[in-house]
């Protein structure tokens, strides 16, 4: 009977874990879920572009008790997940004081809320910039509710905040997320101006040291990528320091270019053509474009 294998392969995977080092995690603490952080973005959503994804219209009138609802309920369950973020953190104290992961957690989930209103400006820039680039787009509307670009930047934007206050596991949870749902992979890290558009979506790769200024405008396929990774004495890569390119202010990059690299700087006001593959910094004012390609015209054999 094929059942009687069971117990062998049973202890065959036990044994496997007896490794305290590799894909364990046993007894250790309580990581974050990532369905729970999942859920939690997308309340953030919500609150920041309310009306837009509820199932039934918002009034003037419900608005105020929409957001308070919204709130508290993000407040209880980021704080809770924060606080499971934080026990894998050195130095960080297990115990019911001030320095304890819930106690850190509450007054970091705060500060998060209290940024939204900035987030909001900044994501408002983000749907102009949409509409200003995008001759098809219609309306605001239709950018926040179909744009798959859109949404991918929100949840950065998002991300970003709860990176650079230090909470392991959520910011990249969220943004894979995004990747997971428009094809666009932008990491917590990196640093993104006003006015950002992505235009398609799909295929775009933001690594986490990559600066981009204001008035920027990416096509799909675009990878703002590292060169290479430095490594130690015993070959392990060397974490840190920067790795991705740096893109100044009003930069078009048109479909599937590729540039790489911590030194590499795209000026100002440049565009980058499509299927370009950059390894060198681009002077301000700047058009970098592929010869055409030589194409070769044959009649067609219908016989064949």
């Amino acid at each position: 009977m094929p059942l009687n294998k069971l117990p062998e392969i049973i202890n065959q995977i036990l044994d496997s874990y007896k490794t305290d080092r590799g894909i364990n995690h046993i007894e250790g603490p309580n990581l974050p879920s990532r369905a729970a952080v999942e859920e939690i973005v997308l309340e953030i959503i919500n609150i920041i572009f309310p009306g837009y994804y509820e199932k039934q219209e918002i009034s003037r009138s419900e608005i105020n008790l929409y957001i308070w609802e919204k709130i508290v309920t993000v407040y209880h369950n980021l704080s809770r997940e924060i606080a499971k973020s934080l026990q894998t953190s050195p130095g960080v104290s297990s115990e019911s004081s001030k320095d304890s992961p819930t106690s850190i957690a509450a007054h970091k989930t705060i500060f998060f809320l209290s940024r939204i209103p900035f987030v909001r400006i900044k994501l408002n820039g983000d749907v102009s910039a949409a509409y200003e680039g995008d001759p098809a787009a219609a309306s605001f509307d239709e950018i926040i509710v179909s744009y798959p670009g859109l949404f991918a930047v929100a949840i950065y934007r998002i991300a970003h905040e709860l990176y650079h206050l230090e909470i392991p596991f959520l910011p990249r949870i969220m943004t894979e997320f995004a990747h997971r749902a428009t094809g666009v992979d932008i990491h917590p890290g990196a640093h993104i101006g006003d006015n950002f558009f992505i235009d398609h979506g799909t295929g775009v790769v933001i690594g986490e040291t990559t600066i981009i200024g204001k008035n920027v405008r990416l096509y799909q396929g675009v990878t703002l990528g590292a060169l290479s990774f430095k490594k130690d004495s015993d070959g392990n890569i060397i974490k840190g320091g920067k790795r991705h390119p740096t893109i100044e202010d009003n930069v078009i990059i048109y479909a599937g270019a590729t540039i790489l690299g911590g030194e590499t700087i795209v000026g100002k006001n440049s565009t980058i053509g499509g299927n370009v593959w950059l390894l060198e910094s681009v002077p301000p004012n700047t058009s970098i474009v592929h010869q055409p390609p030589k194409l070769v015209y044959k009649e067609k054999n219908d016989s064949l």
